[in-house]
């Protein structure tokens, strides 16, 4: 039953809960990353690490994940997110490093991000 209890608190935090009798392969592409997640959560981990974990979805499902990823933050786990979009990750996260070609191009918390936007925006679009 411990098992059981545990997928359905991963499952809730994800906002799966309900659809844990689906098959995966009838999932949205939304809801299979938000699976993975869960998935990730059931071994209770020290850190999260989410590598584009919104590639390729649509807007509203992406607005969805960063919110989960958000309470998943906010209930105290350590999270390391790999992605390019600063306009998401400049509200969701403490601490930012930015590389280019492998090297550091900005290291820094929220204030200094904010302090250097428009020059962190232009090495994220090339």
């Amino acid at each position: 039953h411990e098992i059981q209890r545990r997928v359905r608190a991963a499952l809730d935090k994800v906002n799966l809960l309900g659809k844990e009798k689906r098959y995966p392969i009838t999932l949205s592409g939304g809801e299979q990353q938000m699976l993975a997640i869960g998935r990730a959560l059931l071994t209770n981990p020290d850190l999260l690490i989410l590598d584009e974990a919104t590639e390729g979805l649509a807007p509203l499902i992406r607005k969805e994940i960063w919110e989960v990823i958000a309470h998943i933050k906010d209930s105290g786990m350590s999270t390391l997110i790999v992605d390019k979009n600063i306009q998401v990750l400049k509200n969701l996260c403490d601490r930012h490093v930015v590389l280019v070609k492998g090297q550091v191009v900005f290291d820094g918390d929220t204030a200094e991000l904010l302090s250097d936007l428009e020059t962190v925006e232009t090495h994220l679009s090339v």
